[in-house]
């Protein structure tokens, strides 16, 4: 080929080469234009992305009389830009009293920093948010930044904190109790998507109730220098639990400050031996089986002993010689070769189901996810000792939520209800979702046992009774102590040191309206349940049966056709101007924070002490009522 037929060709080429090149370079021009558009339209403040997102309004945890537990709130995480700040010392001096943390602290935190952005202090009030804003605006803290959050306040601090949980700092989803187990309800999908409130969970829980269970099992806990210490209180007629309390516990408003142990729910997760308190049960199935009479006679020695087919001694220690025992001995004296010898009469199959039939190896539903089956055997697997210990509260594990809802048998004549925790659901504009009515329950043993186990009991609390320290003068409990010892995990045996002491009530003993289950857990010091346990169920039934209303000698009921006027706490009104709050508590308040047409801030604990505006200012929809307590 010539040279002047090959110039032809390589124009061709060059040409091409440069469409090529000129439509790569439009395209990546096309998708550097398109970045920048994005970039242009989307917002570039974090807080501004934030902001573009639904707001959703979690919903409100409370107790069976609309007490608040839990709520949502405005609350701020106080950040700090590095290169911004001009004195670390000044700075850190001046904010070490507003977030109560040692200014060396603040300053060490932001010098050591690997990172310019820093978190000093999350979920902080709005009080004190209004302290750094103020300082802001004297031109002082600089470097020093707010972001706005909303969170979850649990008002009444410690009180039932095992039970309600608590949410996540970064998304606010529930991680434990009810704030995890009702999630869907607090906060649904929907409102997750479109923004909006989440509805109300009333629990079946007293504060008042709860409050007093706590106070006693704390001091329990601290006298006996107790490991842990569980208290329930249940209305057997509904299964609604009015107080659960499990201490050691913890504030869910300041998270870190606690430990796995005190966020146990132990009355739901934690199961063991439950001792002789068992006996109630286990001697009700073998009365309701027909194996046993109310005055069939048994031998103790102090001991019971048998001989196996195959020759092996089994033998299980007393806690005295009681002598011929019937049933009511076997209760008020608490005797364990009575309750063993009593045992042999009826076959295996026919006692475990009798057991299963009380709820024992099954969870009771009450609301906790976490609850704990405990742990119960097969017939198949029990060892030729196995039958007489359970009849005596060993080797079968049981949580205090099963106890009392076995309970609630005997209390209600025969009739078994199971715990609740949850009493009703209700939307944010006040209708009713869900309403957990009472199940009617199930029939498992016969009145006249019922009857029998509930008299015993009352002698239990005789002079001649291991509960005599339970005795009220003008009210009838039908009580049963214990004493369980504890499996040793190092050597798989039974501990000489560590104990647990029990004791149950029904009260009053006629007609059961309450059951009182008391639990303190490797006691030091004395540990025998008629000791330790038996007296702070006294303390409890007078406390609770003045509150709760139920008849005694000195707390009649009157019927009268009249009506009467209480003396309610009154709440502040607001309409259009802003009222005087002084000396208003905090639970009078709450209220106010579900109108939406009020913009309110609370800070501290107490009664109102300071308040902005002052009384009598003009309210309108711009308006922000700020409330100090102390």
């Amino acid at each position: 080929m010539t040279d002047e037929q090959s110039k032809p060709s390589l124009e061709k080429e060059r040409n091409r080469r440069l469409i090529i090149f000129f439509s790569i370079f439009a395209l990546l021009s096309i998708a550097v234009l398109i970045r920048y558009a994005i970039l242009m339209l989307s917002p570039s403040d974090p807080t501004a992305a934030a902001a573009a997102k639904p707001f959703v309004e979690r919903g409100p945890i409370l107790d069976r009389n609309g007490r608040v537990l839990a709520l949502q709130t405005r609350l701020g995480n106080i950040t700090v830009w590095r290169p911004d700040v001009i004195d670390r010392e000044v700075l850190s001096r001046d904010l070490s009293p507003i977030l109560g943390i040692p200014a060396v602290t603040i300053e060490s935190r932001i010098a050591s920093s690997s990172t310019d952005f820093i978190y000093l202090k999350k979920q902080v009030e709005q009080s004190t948010i209004r302290e750094i804003e103020n300082l802001k605006a004297e031109g002082r803290l600089r470097g020093i930044g707010i972001e706005a959050i909303v969170g979850r306040i649990y008002p009444e601090k410690h009180l039932a904190s095992q039970i309600i949980g608590f949410v996540g700092n970064e998304n606010n989803n529930g991680l434990a109790g009810i704030e995890y187990a009702l999630e869907s309800e607090l906060s649904p999908p929907a409102v997750k998507a479109a923004g909006g409130a989440g509805n109300q969970v009333f629990l079946t829980i007293d504060e008042t109730v709860q409050h007093i269970l706590e106070d006693i099992g704390e001091r329990l806990r601290q006298e006996n220098q107790a490991e842990a210490v569980l208290f329930i209180a249940m209305d057997p007629r509904t299964g609604d639990i009015l107080g659960s309390a499990s201490l050691p516990d913890f504030d869910p408003n300041d998270l870190n400050s606690s430990d796995e142990s005190s966020r146990m729910d132990r009355p739901a997760i934690w199961s063991y031996e439950p001792g002789s308190v068992f006996k109630v049960f286990t001697m009700a199935a073998l009365l309701e089986a027909g194996a046993i009479a109310n005055n069939t006679v048994f031998m103790c020695n102090g001991r019971y002993e048998r001989v196996t087919n195959r020759g092996e001694p089994v033998v299980i220690n007393c806690l005295g010689a009681h002598g011929p025992v019937t049933v009511r001995d076997i209760i008020i004296k608490s005797c364990n070769a009575g309750a063993a010898y009593a045992a042999d009469k009826l076959g295996a199959e026919a006692f475990y189901e009798m057991l299963k039939d009380f709820g024992f190896g099954a969870r009771t539903g009450a609301g906790n996810p976490g609850e704990s089956v405990g742990y119960l055997l097969s017939p198949d697997s029990w060892s030729a000792r196995s039958k007489p210990t359970i009849a005596m509260g060993q080797e079968i594990s049981v949580s205090a939520l099963q106890m009392v809802q076995a309970a609630s048998a005997v209390a209600n004549d025969g009739v078994l209800v199971p715990p609740r925790l949850v009493s009703r659901i209700v939307s944010p504009k006040g209708e009713i979702i869900r309403s957990n009515q009472a199940e009617q329950g199930w029939r498992i043993l016969s009145p006249e046992t019922a009857r029998a186990m509930r008299s015993y009991m009352v002698d239990v609390t005789s002079d001649i009774g291991t509960g005599w320290r339970a005795n009220i003068r003008d009210l009838s409990l039908a009580v049963k102590t214990g004493t369980a010892e504890m499996i040793d995990p190092t050597t798989n045996a039974y501990s000489k040191t560590d104990f647990i002491a029990s004791c149950i009530a029904l009260l009053p003993a006629e007609n059961p309206s309450l059951v009182l289950y008391l639990a303190i857990v490797k006691p030091r010091g004395d540990y025998l349940g008629g000791r330790i346990a038996a007296a702070p169920i006294r303390e409890a039934a007078e406390a609770l049966v003045d509150y709760l209303g139920i008849p005694r000698g000195r707390n009649p009921q009157i019927i009268h056709p009249g009506f009467i006027s209480p003396d309610l706490p009154h709440n502040p009104v607001v309409d259009t101007v802003v009222p005087n709050f002084g000396g208003y508590s905090k639970r009078e308040l709450l209220p106010l924070l579900f109108r939406k047409d009020l913009r309110i801030e609370i800070s501290g604990e107490g009664y109102v002490h300071r308040q902005s505006p002052p009384p009598g200012t003009p309210l309108d929809s711009n308006t922000v009522i700020i409330l100090e307590l102390e």
